[in-house]
């Protein structure tokens, strides 16, 4: 990933639903050229920010012990609705919600939050593949540490 758009995992329901955060900082590079005089953060990565943590509830939620690692891809956004702008300053609550569970596949609700204003909401499907990798799987392991490091208990981290 070039981004990594969770900052913090807050709640892990496995099976149901996950809670996170995104800071937006003047440091984060996109919003030095979307806008110059006005810097918010693209549509396309707050959307991906959802798919991030939609990504880590599934994977949470899939996969076992014992059996082979499975990744979320996403495959498809459904029903994104923009209601306004994020920038410099704010805190972005990132909600995902699991609507649908295939044997290899799920849906998920996303919506995001500054404050008490809901900023964005969409309908996220993915597919779940058995990705022989060993740097995809220690990558995502990495990042899951330190977004759950302050989950109590902390989710077992496959």
């Amino acid at each position: 990933m070039r981004y990594f758009l969770i900052d913090k995992v807050t709640d892990l329901v496995v099976g149901e639903r996950a809670r996170g955060v995104k800071n937006i900082t003047l440091s984060d590079e996109i919003l030095h050229d979307h806008f110059p005089d006005y810097p918010v953060m693209p549509g396309t990565l707050i959307l991906e920010a959802a798919a991030q943590l939609a990504g880590f509830l599934l994977e949470m939620t899939f996969n076992k012990a014992g059996a082979p690692l499975l990744r979320a891809l996403l495959i498809q956004v459904q029903q994104a609705k923009f209601h306004e702008t994020a920038g410099p300053g704010d805190r972005l609550d990132v909600e995902v919600t699991l609507n649908s569970r295939l044997e290899e596949a799920a849906q998920v609700a996303a919506e995001i939050r500054v404050g008490e204003k809901r900023i964005v909401r969409a309908v996220l499907t993915f597919v779940m593949k058995n990705i022989d990798s060993p740097r995809v799987h220690d990558q995502r392991r990495y990042i899951y540490k330190l977004w759950t490091k302050d989950l109590n208990p902390p989710p077992a981290i496959l």
